[in-house]
């Protein structure tokens, strides 16, 4: 799967995923969105986002958690 607005930059945010090259990582928006921010509170507050960097950052996560397993012991 392609992502055109994730990328990768070891001197950007020490090479985590972030949303087009600016230091805004992946995982903070998430973390917006798992904490009960609105799509459009998150652009609001980040006018540098849009809302196609929302959508890929849920289809990334979505892809993430296909690609992951997880064993849970008893």
């Amino acid at each position: 799967m392609k992502f055109k607005r994730i990328t990768v930059d070891p001197n950007i945010c020490t090479g985590k995923p972030c949303i087009r090259g600016l230091r805004f990582p992946v995982s903070r928006l998430l973390g917006l969105l798992a904490s009960g921010e609105t799509r459009e509170t998150i652009i609001k507050n980040y006018p540098y986002l849009e809302a196609e960097d929302i959508e890929e950052a849920l289809r990334y996560a979505a892809y993430l958690a296909e690609e992951e397993t997880v064993e849970f012991t008893r």
